[in-house]
């Protein structure tokens, strides 16, 4: 979503003194959960990041062993 339909969908929730209390804000569920779970730093889902690093390299080797002399996708790698 651009920023200008994002600001169309805002809507301001007030109370009875006309008060604003609350501010809804349109967000797309996938996104705001793959925000949630990744790390700021690296961008990598928090249990990637807390995967160990044997287990990285292993599925790495094991992923390197099935695609021996095969071209894959890029969207695969």
């Amino acid at each position: 979503m651009i920023m200008a339909q994002i600001e169309s969908q805002i809507r301001y929730v007030t109370n009875a003194d006309g008060e604003t209390t609350d501010v809804l804000v349109p967000v797309e569920w996938q996104q705001l959960i793959s925000f949630i779970n990744s790390d700021n730093v690296s961008g990598l889902a928090w249990i990637d990041e807390q995967e160990p690093k044997a287990q990285i390299l292993a599925d790495l080797q094991e992923f390197m062993r099935q695609a021996a002399g095969q071209t894959l996708p890029v969207s695969e790698l």
